[in-house]
């Protein structure tokens, strides 16, 4: 029986567990849930790769968590996700060095932020939270399945619950802008190709899952004011106000989707609070909505990422 709840803290979770021998690649790694994703990760005997954007920020992190632990195997690797080309420099690099993954945690995403473009011209939430996983997970897909049985874990989100995938305009080219829609469309986004990868991985013994790691205040709110936390507060399926987790809390639901023997031979699901989610329910502020995890939506979401980022992916 699953003991955890929603106040279980990462290295609850990772007790007893051994990971010695696997390679984790973390995205989003050089601040908040993304840091104690690798820390926790490294500390149970994986090989972290801690892939971010920013160099100089990611070097520094990179040394800190090799001061706390002088024997944890970390690595890095530059990549921004908003920028496709620098996906495909990232994940032919990675490939160069790892022919075998087991673990793929895509943790990092915007929220929230006012109108912007990626590289390519899509929206900003939308490109980055979701294309350029996209992308990434499908050049490092031989090496997941090489590395076979793995996990690959897409940071999600309650916010999925905002709106649904809009396929005709996901970029907003032809609708006026809504920050918080377009986060959701996005986190909708992210359990969609959840759904989609499984399916196309299972076999092979890779399996996804999406996550909610609750409400934190970390580096990816810098976007937000007081006013967006109380719109926030107002769109609170369950009318209650927001209850605010710890960084070891948060991360705690991704290390449990990588980890746990209990979700042995599950996947294309989404977990809240270190559980396998219920479906949602109108009024209440858990579970996932029927269209999130929709299989027509999700093949439907998958050809249209393989169009907008210009390559398909056979498994």
């Amino acid at each position: 029986m699953n003991r955890f709840d929603a106040n279980s803290t990462t290295d609850q979770v990772i007790d007893g567990i051994s990971l010695q021998g696997q390679l984790a690649v973390v995205t989003g790694a050089s601040s908040g849930l993304g840091v104690e994703t690798c820390r926790v990760l490294a500390a149970a005997g994986a090989t972290v790769l801690m892939v971010a954007r920013d160099e100089e920020k990611l070097e520094s992190v990179a040394q800190e968590l090799r001061r706390q632990q002088p024997d944890a195997q970390l690595h890095t690797q530059i990549m921004d996700l908003a920028d496709l080309n620098s996906v495909r420099i990232a994940a032919t690099e990675i490939l160069l060095h790892h022919g075998q993954i087991q673990l793929l945690i895509n943790n990092a995403g915007v929220m929230a932020c006012p109108l912007q473009y990626t590289a390519q011209g899509f929206e900003m939430q939308f490109g980055t939270n979701h294309l350029g996983h996209f992308l990434f997970t499908g050049l490092l897909s031989d090496a997941l399945i090489d590395g076979a049985p793995g996990r690959v874990v897409n940071l999600s989100s309650a916010g999925h619950r905002f709106a649904r995938f809009n396929f005709d305009d996901p970029s907003y080219q032809n609708r006026p802008y809504d920050k918080w829609q377009a986060y959701g469309e996005s986190k909708t986004a992210n359990i969609l190709f959840t759904v989609g990868l499984d399916l196309r991985t299972r076999e092979r013994g890779v399996r996804a899952f999406a996550v909610h790691p609750g409400v934190i205040m970390t580096n990816l709110s810098r976007h937000m004011e007081e006013a967006d936390l109380i719109a926030l507060n107002e769109r609170n399926p369950s009318g209650e106000p927001l209850v605010f987790k710890s960084l070891e809390q948060g991360a705690a639901t991704t290390v449990w989707a990588a980890s746990s023997p209990h979700l042995a031979g599950r996947g294309g699901i989404y977990l809240e609070n270190c559980q396998i989610a219920p479906a949602a329910v109108q009024g209440k502020g858990i579970g996932v909505e029927s269209y999130a995890v929709n299989p027509a939506a999700a093949e439907r979401l998958w050809s249209l990422s393989e169009e907008l980022v210009g390559q398909s992916f056979e498994f």
